[in-house]
């Protein structure tokens, strides 16, 4: 073991402000009638400190049970039938439907740590496994046989079992080890299971649960880690080739939380994934704004999955390129940035004087653009795509992304409705983004093109000059690798700094998640453009199996790893620099003043960096921890003991003082701030010497702009 002292430097100004607003208390009247209705129930998780059962209670069922009996009186015969789900692997408790009343008695029976108002959470939506590194012939695929018998989980919205992506040939069965299964409904037979599909399970309340993905996210995210290797796939025309996962022999198994999402589910899906057996859990779902850990049931189901030794690969969210909304940022989650790629699907926009300018489309028709037709800019709501506005023309709507949530409704059927000859999107923005093609998915047989920010002021510059403007469209239909430069960090990937935890760098690493051609379910009820078996898709959703892929892999690698030493290998080995050689740029935020110069990323936006399988298959040191030292962080939080109990009841009253504070948890990665008593901060980082080979290493200490 050797200990590494690190200094960086960092100010902090923090201002959180708090308002009161005295109510008015009403004189009372005589006589009134009220009319009462029941107080409404609501979705309520128990948190229960399960050491603490009465002995004369045979179960812990039977306890909560009791409870919900004590705290929760109705008039039915059995109270255990109210009860949603109960929980005794990542944490200890139970979902059960309460009134704010009962809620807040429950909150204070003897044995309860805590009650959390169930919440809705969010889905964080061929090329990039080459983009990322391995290769069939050499490296991390040939060394971990592509993840041959590894199980990853996913908790998210079902599988789409008969796509070629989850195809079992050549694979053997799951290990006798596994206790998944596979639970059918009545639109999933259980048989549709195999040796690549080794667990379906749907965990969410409501009319026929399923396994089957009705909503397109989990299809996409499964296949996207573990798909089967299929030749020629891609969108329609575009993407062609060999579609493979991250880890293609790695089996998958799918804990369905159906449309909603809602915390009460995931948590029983990661109880049961790491019940089960999984050796990893892929979890693309995130909150619109984060929550303390002690408040945060996924976050405390994902420490009781490490503390079990499942590694858990969280999606960082989608609501950059604002600083600090990254979510899922607790240390024992590996959270993932998104970045795009080296592909892109070139069309043409060719103005009246003569310039061409370059944009995104997978429109599927070939076009050489010799007609020239009227340019006229509509703001491009349900209102005012209508034939007197735009028939025969070529609308260009504009965007800006600093009012995205403003009601632009107007889609592709109305342009078809009202005679448009193509659409032109344009960014007016600061922010710069970078999933053009993906916006014109819906456009794949209508004419149009996305272009950025740069070409956008090119178009707006003529059309200002030009009293009558006109334009045509040209569409090659093909795609193009390796001309661009890539990884950049995607505009919409959540930044830091961490909200919840300062001192702890998240994200962690960052990996590709823009235009990612992905299995997709095959519905019948949508348009016949929308039913391709693969489709391109985008968000940290899509960057975070790409991970949980490469975790995989190091797992078949290094089976006793923990899995603070994989997410270690993944932070320590990530790459800073891109295809040209140069620093990996921020594609959120573009300077304005300085001919719309892209600056480069800092760790707030990239982490780590760009995550590279190859080498972190050999690290040569990590950096190790687990729930003892989880916890001291969170006393180092100043939590209270009834909130670690919450995590860890067996160690809550047991803590010891971290030094250095939070950033002195031993992680790869840290940040500093000052309070202006010292400006010097003393960290120490222990690491593990995991290589055969001697090994050197050196530390950078590298300021951000300005400090």
């Amino acid at each position: 073991m050797t200990s590494l002292p690190f200094l960086l430097y960092l100010p902090l100004l923090l201002l959180l402000p708090q308002l009161s607003h005295p109510g008015a208390t009403p004189e009372p009247k005589q006589n009134l009638t009220l009319n009462m209705k029941p107080e409404p129930s609501s979705t309520y998780i128990v948190h229960v400190h399960h050491l603490a059962k009465p002995s004369h209670f045979a179960t812990l069922g039977h306890w909560y049970t009791s409870m919900v009996a004590t705290h929760s009186p109705r008039p039915v015969a059995d109270h255990s039938t109210r009860i949603l789900f109960t929980y005794d692997t990542v944490l200890h408790g139970f979902a059960v439907k309460l009134t704010g009343d009962e809620a807040r008695r429950m909150s204070d029976a003897e044995g309860v740590s805590g009650v959390h108002e169930d919440r809705q959470l969010h889905y964080m939506t061929t090329r990039t496994p080459g983009f990322l590194g391995p290769d069939p012939g050499f490296g991390a695929w040939r060394d971990t046989d592509f993840g041959d018998s590894v199980i990853i989980g996913f908790v998210d919205s079902g599988i789409w079992p008969e796509s070629p992506s989850f195809s079992d040939s050549e694979l053997g069965p799951a290990r006798p080890s596994w206790r998944g299964k596979c639970v059918g409904a009545e639109d999933f037979n259980a048989s549709l299971c195999n040796n690549k599909l080794v667990g379906a399970r749907a965990f969410y309340d409501g009319l026929s649960p399923t396994p089957r993905d009705w909503f397109g996210h989990g299809t996409p995210v499964a296949s996207t880690a573990a798909g089967s290797e299929v030749r020629d796939a891609g969108f329609h025309m575009f993407a062609r080739g060999t579609a493979r996962g991250v880890a293609p022999k790695a089996k998958i198994a799918m804990y369905a939380t159906g449309v909603m999402a809602w915390t009460s589910s995931i948590a029983a899906a990661i109880d049961a994934a790491v019940k089960d057996g999984v050796d990893i859990l892929s979890i693309s779902i995130g909150k619109e704004v984060p929550l303390p850990f002690y408040n945060d049931t996924v976050s405390i189901a994902a420490f009781g999955a490490e503390r079990a030794g499942v590694l858990v690969v969280f999606a960082g969210g989608n609501h950059g390129p604002k600083a600090s909304t990254v979510d899922n940022a607790a240390p024992w989650m590996t959270t993932v940035g998104a970045v795009t790629v080296d592909r892109m699907f070139p069309a043409k926009l060719n103005l009246g004087d003569g310039t061409v300018l370059t944009g995104h489309s997978v429109y599927t028709m070939k076009a050489n653009g010799t007609n020239m037709v009227p340019l006229v800019i509509n703001p491009c709501s349900e209102k005012t795509l209508t034939p007197d506005r735009i028939l025969g023309k070529i609308v260009v709507c504009i965007f800006s992304l600093e009012h995205k949530d403003e009601a632009q409704d107007g889609g592709i059927d109305s342009l078809q409705r009202a005679g448009a000859a193509g659409l032109v999107q344009v960014y007016i923005s600061s922010w710069s983004p970078d999933d053009l093609s993906s916006d014109l998915l819906l456009g794949a047989f209508f004419p149009g093109l996305s272009l950025s920010y740069t070409a956008g002021q090119n178009l707006r510059a003529y059309m200002v000059s030009e009293p009558y403007p006109v334009a045509s469209l040209s569409f090659a239909c093909e795609t193009v690798i390796n001309e661009n430069r890539a990884p950049m960090v995607a505009s919409f990937s959540s930044r830091g700094p961490n909200l919840v935890a300062p001192e702890l760098l998240k994200p962690d690493v960052i990996a590709p998640g823009a235009n990612i051609l992905a299995a997709w379910p095959v519905n019948p009820l949508l348009p016949e453009f929308l039913n391709s078996m693969y489709r391109l898709s985008y968000g940290t959703s899509m960057a975070t199996p790409h991970v949980a892929g490469v975790a995989a892999l190091i797992k078949k690698k290094h089976s006793n790893w923990t899995p603070a030493m994989i997410r270690s290998a993944l932070i320590t080995t990530a790459a800073t620099l891109d295809n040209t050689g140069r620093e990996i740029l921020d594609n959120g935020l573009i300077d304005t003043s300085d001919n719309a110069k892209v600056s480069s990323a800092t760790p707030f936006a990239a982490g780590a960096g760009h995550v590279r399988p190859q080498l972190a298959m050999d690290p040569g040191l990590v950096y190790d921890a687990g729930a003892r030292d989880y916890v001291d962080f969170l006393r180092a939080l100043n939590y209270t003991t009834e909130q670690l109990r919450l995590f860890a009841p067996d160690m809550a009253t047991c803590t010891r003082e971290l030094p250095g504070g939070a950033a002195g948890l031993n992680y790869p990665s840290f940040v500093v701030f000052f309070d202006g008593r010292t400006d010097v901060r003393t960290l120490t980082r222990t690491v593990t010497k995991v290589s055969q080979e001697p090994e050197s290493e050196s530390s950078d200490v590298i300021n951000l702009d300005g400090l």
